[in-house]
């Protein structure tokens, strides 16, 4: 069991793309639309402490700086670096941090001699704030460059990839697509959408609980390595409702109330019967507040639509 009081979302996300699979399958997702370039079994954790001495005629600067999580591997028999730099907030100076992170590797890979060409390397920045990313992606952003030097200044772009936006259709491996669309469904205060990760492991809801700010919500899941989602999902539908998350919903209105209890019911019920007829849901539709909080006491209990009916007629 992972301690939760210990994780930020940066160890989060450490933590989750410390996994192989996970690395690879976000990484193919982001650069090549799905297609498995990053073999997870050819992945080769790279050590990314890249202090080194700065020499010039005056000083010598220690410079230090980590990145998150750094791998190595071979695309098309070449060697390259992968890494993912997880980002919770905006920061405006990140295309400079990025291109410091890259040419001080560049730097220290210099310094090997056994190195007959650099390794070149593939950042992506991983941004999982709930503002939408304002600030520059180039380098000449920072800049006012006159048209004549516009030839001479040299550019230097950065990969930003915010989660509320990935198309999760391209990642493959399922755990993987999971983690980012429980992200997405936590920022939109979802948590219908969330049973739609039937089999989900664990800790990687945690972790997206954690990134999202809603750890909160979540202090009674099933214990176990993989989170059965219907079982859990009243427990985090009460969470959301009790800090005002559910977008749309008016605070003390009770017929809210009720089309969202309704909604949530139709979907558990879609889950364990497989489908549900017209007039089920019909019934469910007429029923009141109270034959519905009954109805979802007993939905594990729930094994065919005459047991619902019985209990909401």
């Amino acid at each position: 069991m992972i301690l939760t009081n210990n994780l930020t979302p940066d160890s989060a996300c450490r933590t989750f793309f410390s996994n192989d699979i996970y690395f690879a399958s976000f990484s193919n997702a982001i650069l090549f639309d799905g297609k498995q370039v990053i073999r997870p079994e050819r992945l080769v954790r790279y050590e990314n402490d890249m202090s080194l001495i700065i020499d010039d005629t005056k000083s010598a600067e220690d410079k230090k700086r980590r990145r998150d999580i750094v791998v190595k591997t071979d695309v098309d028999g070449v060697c390259c670096l992968f890494s993912i730099e997880h980002q919770s907030t905006i920061d405006k100076n990140m295309v400079i941090r990025c291109g410091n992170y890259e040419m001080l590797e560049y730097l220290k890979q210099l310094k090997n001699k056994k190195l007959k060409r650099l390794v070149p390397q593939v950042m992506i920045v991983f941004y999982t704030g709930d503002k939408k990313w304002n600030t520059p992606l180039e380098l000449n952003d920072y800049f006012d460059i006159p048209e004549e030097l516009k030839e001479y200044v040299n550019d230097w772009k950065i990969k930003v990839v915010d989660v509320k936006e990935i198309d999760t259709s391209k990642i493959k491996d399922e755990q993987t697509r999971y983690f980012i669309e429980a992200i997405q469904e936590m920022y939109k205060g979802n948590y219908e959408g969330l049973h739609r990760r039937i089999k989900m492991n664990r800790d990687n809801f945690i972790y997206a609980a954690v990134i999202t700010g809603s750890l909160d919500l979540i202090r009674d899941l099933p214990e176990g390595d993989e989170i059965d989602m219907c079982e859990g999902m009243e427990r985090m539908a009460e969470g959301f409702r009790n800090e005002g998350r559910i977008i749309g919903r008016s605070e003390g209105l009770m017929e809210g109330e009720k089309r969202e209890k309704k909604t949530t019911l139709l979907s558990l019920l879609k889950v364990k019967l497989g489908n549900v007829s017209n007039q089920l849901e019909q019934a469910i539709q007429n029923s009141s507040i109270e034959k519905l909080n009954t109805l979802t006491l007993s939905i594990f209990d729930i094994t065919n639509e005459d047991d619902v009916l019985k209990i909401i007629n």
